[in-house]
């Protein structure tokens, strides 16, 4: 009867997919953050020795403001910081970086969770200061969304510390999910148009399918995330873990075609005439 209760191990071979699943995931992450991080530089960072400030209104309006410069510079700060992370976050996953070479591991890591931390601070300074065009929804979700950014940045660190390494990689895995939130936001909106035209949505964020988005960017890859945490265990469920490797390649083939269609036909072309401008 002691045999009979105890629960059956997943196969052998679902830790081996889990393991290639997120490998594609980070590395199609990587190459797409990379690319979007160029778009911020080029059309966030490029507006300010443009004098164009004014372009940060083109994806969501009222971001920049002249009679508003805390708010601005909040805003600023978050998307500069989120970019940063974009670039080093997938560093910090890479298993080989960790093992061989644990002094960048630890020096990346500490700028990592700065960025986050200053990307949370900038979002919740500009909610403070500003409000957000979608109203009370969008206000809550964005702040609970910085919140989290910045709960997760603390704990990342503090485990680390603390040498409780198990548990700080669960809050690196649940940071990393985070940090890549603005970006799956507009991703989620860009798919939306592409497919369903301006359904639910309109001008001031007010729509069905702008609700469902004001948490879905964080609490989705959120629910991703924890659903690895618990399939990589050694205690996971065959379920569970099916589970995990469904999400985490769910994602991937969902990050590398919107990092197609975003190149083509928005990023890319950003890009070019930032670039092409200078």
């Amino acid at each position: 009867m002691t045999a009979l209760a105890q629960p059956i191990s997943p196969p052998a071979w679902t830790a081996d997919a889990l393991c290639w699943a997120s490998i594609a995931l980070v590395g199609i992450v990587w190459i797409s953050s990379a690319i979007f991080g160029v778009y911020i530089m080029a059309h966030y960072g490029g507006a300010i020795p443009a004098n164009t400030l004014e372009d940060w209104n083109v994806t969501l309006p009222r971001l920049y403001e002249a009679e508003t410069p805390g708010a601005s510079g909040g805003i600023g700060m978050h998307f500069f910081a989120g970019a940063l992370l974009l670039v080093l976050g997938p560093v910090q996953l890479i298993r080989q970086v960790r093992a061989k070479a644990p002094a960048v591991h630890l020096w990346i890591g500490r700028l990592y969770a700065l960025a986050a931390f200053l990307a949370g601070v900038g979002g919740l300074t500009f909610i403070a200061l500003k409000g957000t065009v979608g109203g009370l929804p969008m206000t809550v979700g964005f702040t609970a969304y910085g919140a989290l950014m910045v709960l997760a940045s603390v704990q990342t660190v503090r485990h680390a510390m603390a040498r409780n390494f198990d548990v700080h990689r669960a809050w690196a895995i649940r940071l990393f999910a985070l940090a890549i939130g603005s970006w799956l936001y507009r991703m989620g909106y860009g798919f939306w148009f592409l497919f369903a035209g301006n359904a639910g949505h309109t001008d001031v964020f007010s729509g069905a399918f702008d609700y469902f988005m004001d948490f879905a960017f964080f609490v989705l890859p959120l629910i991703v995330a924890e659903l690895f945490i618990r399939g990589r265990r050694s205690g996971a469920t065959t379920g569970g873990r099916a589970l995990a490797i469904a999400g985490v390649t769910g994602g991937a083939a969902f990050i590398a075609l919107a990092t197609f269609f975003f190149t083509m036909y928005g990023w890319g072309p950003a890009i070019a005439v930032r670039f092409g401008a200078a």
